[in-house]
């Protein structure tokens, strides 16, 4: 898939739009993003993903209301959804592919929301034809932003945090996780890892932890206490959504090392460094 931006300038670009034009995407721009859909399918840790785009119809909002602040969607035209088998990292390879579909819809100059949750018996499912096997571990709204947002928007981003973001010490390690990366020393994955951390996670939680070793970057889930036990995620049957996050992070990461010209891949294998604490897990290494 290609872009018609700098991929930087699109992650800087993107932010969550809850409230949009109640006008119809043109049929160009539908055409390109139907494409990008239809002709990304396996993540880079081989899981195959099925995305469709569904066009907004009477009832979508009602359906979102039961979701905390996804009910606060208003005017979306459309919707990315996407569907995947219960696989080994199969979360993270969803995230990466979903995030990618969000970029692209960035590049064309639509405005988009993550909404990860409960969508497998929702209408979301329904109007993919979910196979049996199959789940929906999260759904993008789709349209054109309204110049004027609601207030209600803001004060979603406040409680959420998200127009705040981790340090670089609080994310980026160098050979072992008592030893913060500095910009210098990362060189050429500078911009990567800056994208990283600049990138939407559930709650602007920001799980992911990198940690440098020589050429390869291993990645870590840090998880938040509680978040995945909570009585919310739990009534809900939500995904493991900080594992998509993972995804959104590895997306990031390889998007701006290709751009930066790295021939590198993903692979798993855990390299063994003593984790900080027992929320923290091995996820996944770049190889550059």
């Amino acid at each position: 898939m290609s872009f018609d931006k700098p991929i930087a300038d699109i992650i800087r670009q993107r932010s969550s739009c809850r409230t949009y034009l109640r006008k119809p995407v043109d049929s160009d721009t539908l055409a390109r993003l139907t494409d990008s859909l239809t002709s990304t399918r396996v993540g880079p840790l081989g899981n195959r993903t099925r995305f469709e785009l569904v066009f907004a119809t009477e009832g979508d909002s009602k359906a979102l209301r039961g979701l905390g602040a996804y009910g606060f969607i208003k005017g979306a035209t459309a919707f990315i959804v996407g569907a995947i088998r219960q696989d080994e990292k199969a979360l993270e390879d969803f995230g990466y592919l979903m995030e990618w579909m969000v970029l692209k819809a960035t590049d064309l100059g639509l405005g988009t929301c993550w909404l990860g949750g409960a969508f497998t018996k929702s209408r979301f499912a329904r109007k993919i034809s979910l196979l049996e096997g199959e789940f929906v571990p999260a759904v993008a709204s789709l349209g054109y932003r309204a110049s004027n947002p609601r207030w209600v928007d803001g004060k979603i981003r406040d409680a959420a945090r998200s127009d705040q973001r981790l340090p670089w010490e609080k994310l980026f390690f160098d050979g072992r996780f008592d030893t913060p990366l500095s910009e210098d020393v990362a060189g050429e994955y500078a911009r990567a890892l800056e994208m990283v951390r600049l990138g939407p996670s559930a709650s602007n939680r920001q799980p992911w932890r990198i940690v440098r070793e020589g050429a390869v970057w291993h990645f870590y889930l840090r998880r938040t206490p509680g978040y995945r036990t909570s009585n919310y995620a739990r009534m809900l049957k939500m995904a493991d959504l900080q594992r998509i996050d993972m995804g959104i992070a590895m997306c990031h990461f390889e998007l701006m090392a290709r751009e930066s010209g790295s021939m590198g891949g993903w692979r798993v294998s855990d390299p063994g460094i003593p984790l900080p604490d027992e929320l923290a897990e091995y996820s996944v290494s770049w190889v550059g």
